[in-house]
């Protein structure tokens, strides 16, 4: 039996299908219908039915086909699906299966919590309710952070069935009213990534603790941080991770493509890209380290030409709103981005990827690049590298199991020198302007700080870095001829006028050499030898020629004087570790030789030369055979067999679908690190504490405790009398309970207004205390209760009476004025 057939264990992936839009299913349009079947094969009531079908929906997406079934039976779940896909209803269909109808009891709560990371998020999730359970008798409130406190205290007392909130304030609420949450079953966080890289951790954990052990949770993710695997597993019960529309491998129609260049000529590398290689009408997209590089690259695209827009994730919602919708409304065709703003971001029509700083880990690398390449279509990734990402680069290619040859110029190769140098020297030009100057100098030291907090590339990787042939590389194909179809442009245009008397002159002077036969020849021979030259091979040939020389002489050796101290103590110095030196050299050369012996070896293995050769390689096989009977590999034999009949659990799908992206600023990525401080006595660095650990940010930006009450639910509780409304309502409701019949109908009547909500207005505030008067009227009463209330009522009529009495009298005197005046 396969694993997949074990109810509970089966790991729930699919194929990806970046066309969720038109399937016509909740968080898309209408289109054709899918195999699969439709919204009624999942045996959902009928109001809930209902409320899909009259939205238009029939078909669901494949996130809701897969995840909905598995909420129906109340598994906890960890859904990780993009943006668009419909994962709203994923959560709201069966919240609504499972509520069903309202219960409003006295003493009650909410049965059903949805926490959102943002405003206009939550705001999205509450009209949705309204619109898709518009046929179910259930009451949503709404709680944002920046709203009255007072009305949420009041929305919470008409005991709604669910609430869509923000944490910080839930949270804020849950203190000052001191809410238990013992009756929520049904709990929801909505972009939990999010959730967690805004600092909600804390809000979260505190939240959690107020519900029942029996909840249900589901999280919905983009992606799946390590802060929130975690949390999950302390905080769900074994859950099931749904893992759709997640790229977990590179597409095989993406071509990787690296480009090396020094750290300082960084940007014109990249201009030299988007100039002479990637066309202007194709969408691309540059991944930056931190967001002041974000605006360095953005700023010197403008002065360069290059339209493109920007985004991370300190800009404003509504400004990244804007830029966003420049790129996919296809206004501008270079967008510029961070990995934890560009997160969310869905392009299916992306043709190029461009890493400006290469990634620390390969699952950010494939994380960047799995934009690309989507729905059948081909793309490119080019990846500027330096010295400081040699290590990182073996590293992907060890984790993708892919050969990295530096020989192959396809694949991997530096720019046209001369375009480069063109193109750096206008960089530096842009760099020194007065709106450059300020942010080039901030992003030199953004760009210390992402070294240093990048994670660290292997031992094994930075071993075989230190053995990297930079001086083999060539110009890379992509670029082709573009070093001198540019540099033949520019001479077009700046000298095209003289170009037709440069030809005549070149003409006479041919005329002229033809005379000479001999000089003609060797003429011929000369630019016959110049132009066989690889300007490559001269290249690398000088550099490595540079690099290898040694002189013979010391820097105390130079121009000094006969009898000069410097001179003295070389030559003494030279005869006493001249036989060092020689014996060096000697290692040297046979160094040397032994590595052209072995390229020999395997040139001749090759191509099957000589029978030596071959006894001698049949020779070290034999040195190189290892005993297999007392042989203990660093894995067992079956390991491959065992991974493959072994249990998915959780923590296991989850550590291979982690994902942590660091922040883009410099606060985000010193808290990326873990806290240490030196311990004298230990005489190494410790773990510290988190200072914020139990701490809250408040709206205003202030860290509090996570316990701290401000008391104004007990002042707004003295100003609305709500301690003897709940008494007189849980008296009617006992009373009810006791005597049944015409008591029930008083409990109803307590009940209702209870739920009913007040505007806030003159009359609001008028009706909300005759209600109140009616509700208190409702209790039995003692003899006594009755007397005085008798007493009072007389009492107030007597007065009203005077009142009136001395009002009438002084009309008549008022009167009486008039007429004597008039006389």
């Amino acid at each position: 039996m396969l694993m997949n057939d074990v109810p509970g264990f089966s790991i729930h992936t699919a194929e990806v299908d970046y066309d969720d839009e038109a399937d016509g299913a909740l968080g898309g349009k209408k289109g054709k219908k899918k195999k699969s079947g439709g919204f009624q094969a999942m045996g959902l009531s009928a109001p809930v039915l209902k409320g899909i079908l009259k939205m238009g929906y029939k078909v669901p997406t494949p996130i809701q086909r897969k995840t909905i079934p598995i909420i129906l039976d109340g598994r906890d779940v960890v859904a990780m699906a993009k943006t668009g896909s419909g994962k709203t209803g994923c959560f709201l269909i069966p919240m609504f299966e499972k509520l069903r109808q309202r219960e409003a009891k006295a003493g009650g709560g909410a049965r059903a919590l949805i926490l959102s990371p943002t405003r206009e998020l939550a705001i999205q999730t509450f009209r949705f309710i309204k619109q898709l359970g518009r046929f179910m008798d259930l009451k949503t409130i709404l709680v944002l952070g920046g709203d009255s406190m007072d009305a949420q205290f009041a929305a919470v007392h008409t005991l709604p069935d669910i609430i869509v909130a923000t944490p910080g304030r839930f949270l804020h609420l849950c203190v000052e009213m001191d809410l238990k949450l013992g009756s929520v079953q049904y709990c929801v966080l909505d972009e939990a990534d999010r959730l967690f890289e805004m600092g909600f951790g804390e809000q979260l954990s505190d939240t959690l603790k107020r519900l029942p052990e029996a909840r249900q949770m589901v999280l919905f993710s983009a992606t799946l941080p390590k802060m929130m695997v975690d949390f999950a597993m302390a905080g769900l019960c074994q859950p099931v991770l749904v893992r759709l529309d997640v790229e977990s491998k590179v597409p095989e129609a993406l071509a990787l493509k690296y480009v090396y260049c020094r750290p300082a000529e960084r940007y014109a590398a990249l201009l030299v890209l988007l100039r002479e290689t990637i066309p202007r009408t194709a969408q691309t997209v540059i991944f930056a380290g931190t967001q002041h590089h974000v605006e360095l690259v953005s700023l010197i695209l403008t002065k360069a030409g290059i339209p493109n827009s920007h985004v991370y994730s300190a800009l404003d919602a509504s400004a990244r709103k804007i830029n966003t919708a420049k790129f996919t409304m296809r206004k501008v065709n270079v967008l510029v981005v961070t990995d934890i703003a560009a997160r969310g971001l869905d392009i299916p029509s992306l043709d190029y990827v461009i890493n400006l700083h290469f990634p620390g880990k390969p699952k950010l690398f494939i994380h960047r690049v799995g934009r690309c390449a989507r729905a059948g279509r081909s793309g490119v990734a080019y990846s500027i590298f330096s010295n400081d990402d040699i290590a990182h680069l073996i590293d992907l290619h060890m984790f993708l199991d892919r050969p990295l040859e530096v020989s192959d110029r396809t694949m991997i190769g530096i720019p046209p020198p001369e375009i480069l140098e063109t193109e750096h020297q206008l960089v530096q030009e842009y760099v020194q302007h007065i709106d450059l100057s300020t942010v080039f100098r901030v992003s030199n030291n953004a760009y210390k700080q992402y070294i240093v907090t990048r994670p660290a590339a292997s031992a094994s990787s930075n071993k075989r870095a230190k053995q990297f042939k930079i001086d083999e590389l060539g110009v890379l194909e992509d670029f082709g001829n573009a070093d001198s179809t540019g540099l033949a442009k520019e001479e077009g245009r700046k000298h095209g006028k003289e170009k037709k008397g440069k030809e005549v002159k070149k003409k006479k002077k041919q005329k002229a050499l033809e005379k000479s036969a001999g000089s003609e020849k060797a003429n011929q021979e000369e630019t016959t030898a110049s132009s066989s030259v690889d300007p490559d091979a001269f290249r690398n040939d000088f550099l490595a020629r540079m690099k290898n020389y040694r002189p013979s002489t010391t820097i105390f050796e130079l121009n000094p004087k006969s009898n000069a101290r410097e001179l003295l103590a070389m030559a003494q110095k030279r005869e006493k570790d001249e036989q060092k030196i020689a014996k060096h050299k000697r290692k040297l050369e046979e160094t040397e030789q032994e590595e052209n012996r072995k390229l020999e070896a395997d040139v001749a293995e090759a191509t099957g030369a000589s029978d030596g050769i071959e006894a001698k390689s049949a020779k070290r096989s034999k040195r190189q055979r290892r005993d297999e009977e007392h042989f203990i590999a660093y894995t067992a034999k079956d390991a491959v067999e065992e991974d493959g009949y072994a249990v998915d659990s959780f923590a296991r799908q989850a550590n291979s679908a982690e994902l942590s992206v660091a922040g883009d600023t410099a606060d985000g990525q010193r808290m990326h690190r873990q806290l240490q401080k030196w311990d004298r006595k230990k005489k190494k660095m410790v773990n510290v504490e988190n200072p914020r650990a139990g701490k809250i940010r408040t709206e205003h930006g202030v860290w509090i405790a996570a316990s701290y009450k401000t008391g104004r639910y007990d002042k707004w509780k003295d100003r609305t009398k709500l301690d003897e409304r709940l008494a007189a309502a849980q008296a009617q409701q006992d009373d009810s309970d006791g005597e049944g019949g015409d008591a029930g109908s008083g409990a109803g009547a307590a009940s209702s207004i209870l739920q009913k909500q007040y505007p806030h207005t003159h009359w609001g505030r008028h009706n909300a205390k005759a209600d109140l008067r009616k509700l208190r009227d409702m209790d039995l009463k003692t003899p006594e209760q009755i007397v005085k209330n008798r007493l009072e009522k007389d009492k107030k009529l007597s007065r009203e009476k005077a009142a009136r009495l001395k009002n009438i009298a002084r009309k008549k005197k008022a009167l009486a004025r008039k007429k004597r005046g008039k006389k």
